[in-house]
């Protein structure tokens, strides 16, 4: 769990990956101490294949954008104004590299939950943090609704395993929820506010 709030990392070691997503290639620093270092994850992967790019547009908020495959990949294929935030400087400078690598113009920056944000978003994507535990997930989550403008979306990708079924209940207390699609034990959900 360590490479979502430590500043003090294991011994860096970057290396470069190439992804395709639906026949768009990017390329990716990635590094020790930042999630999915092995190359793009399949939660992730699925996120991207399944979001409704006719909705992206706007203002919109890639959160805990780690080395920053969804708001590159995102920023790349629309004219969407994407901000990108992580609690991880490893993750933050990578993601800096990644979008001059990607030749890609993004606002990326600092933030703890929501402390550094200061606009409403029409869409908010995530692969949240799992690991934090259930209750800074919900606050994630639940609290995305406070930074989204009428008829914003939050889409977020979660593992069967992870708890998926309950959180979408949970969610549809607060949200119009649509489970987008099903891969491999991955739920890609989005929940539009009301």
């Amino acid at each position: 769990m360590s490479h979502y709030f430590t500043n003090d990392y294991v011994k860096s070691e970057e290396k470069s990956i190439n992804v395709i997503i639906n026949d768009i290639k990017l390329k990716f620093i990635v590094d020790n101490g930042v999630f999915s270092k092995k190359g793009l994850d399949f939660g992730t992967r699925t996120l991207l294949e399944n979001i409704n790019l006719n909705e992206v547009k706007g203002d919109v908020l890639d959160f805990g954008c780690g080395y920053g495959p969804i708001g590159i990949y995102l920023k790349k294929i629309t004219n969407a104004n994407i901000d990108m935030i992580d609690i991880n400087e490893r993750a933050l400078k990578l993601a800096k590299k990644n979008a001059t690598l990607n030749n890609v113009k993004v606002n990326i920056f600092k933030s703890n939950i929501y402390e550094n944000i200061n606009k409403k978003y029409n869409i908010i994507v995530t692969n949240p943090p799992i690991r934090v535990g259930k209750k800074v997930l919900y606050e994630i989550l639940f609290k995305a609704k406070q930074y989204l403008k009428d008829n914003g979306q939050l889409w977020l990708v979660i593992n069967k395993n992870s708890g998926a079924k309950s959180l979408t209940k949970d969610l549809e207390k607060d949200y119009d929820v649509i489970i987008v699609t099903k891969n491999k034990g991955f739920y890609i959900i989005c929940a539009k506010k009301r």
